[in-house]
């Protein structure tokens, strides 16, 4: 199967946020190089936020081009299987953390934001994934710091789309 394909298959079933699913399935369907970065109308992106549930904390990233604390994630590659394995993966990358899991059900959440020209669109497609016991993080080039964050400590360090993952991640847990 195709990572197209793939894409297309996760984001109709899943069954939360409508309006945004179908957008995206629409954006798809206009656009075949939809996935990736190139395509200048946007595109799909896959991220996934880091949670160690036994302490009640998430690993955000401070990212290096936006200055803020965000989950891990990123633009999907061409030897990405599936949307959930370029979250896995850039997740992994981006923390340094062997052994992370994804947690089960599929996407947690759907978030669009803009970017700067020449795309304009990100068209997020966002996991939670578990950190293994004992999980030390490493930074990756792309970030110019990572922090584990309480629960509780998540608004005052983070944006909104964080948060609303956040809480739909814990409410799957």
């Amino acid at each position: 199967m195709s990572l197209y394909d793939d894409a297309v298959l996760v984001l109709k079933g899943y069954e939360d946020q409508p309006e945004l699913r179908g957008l995206y399935l629409d954006h798809l369907e206009a656009h075949p190089d939809g996935l990736w970065k190139a395509c200048h109308a946007g595109h799909i992106t896959a991220s996934a936020l880091v949670v160690d549930p036994s302490s009640e904390r998430v690993l955000l990233t401070l990212h290096r081009k936006l200055q803020m604390w965000l989950q891990m994630g990123g633009h999907c590659e061409p030897e990405d299987t599936s949307v959930q394995a370029a979250a896995l993966r850039e997740a992994t990358e981006e923390s340094g953390i062997a052994g992370l899991t994804l947690l089960p059900g599929g996407p947690v959440r759907l978030d669009r934001h803009p970017i700067p020209a020449p795309c304009h669109w990100h068209l997020d497609v966002q996991y939670a994934v578990l950190a293994p016991p004992g999980a030390v993080q490493e930074i990756s080039d792309e970030s110019l710091d990572l922090r584990w964050f309480g629960y509780d400590e998540v608004a005052d360090v983070a944006d909104d789309s964080v948060v609303r993952l956040l809480e739909a991640t814990r409410a799957r847990l």
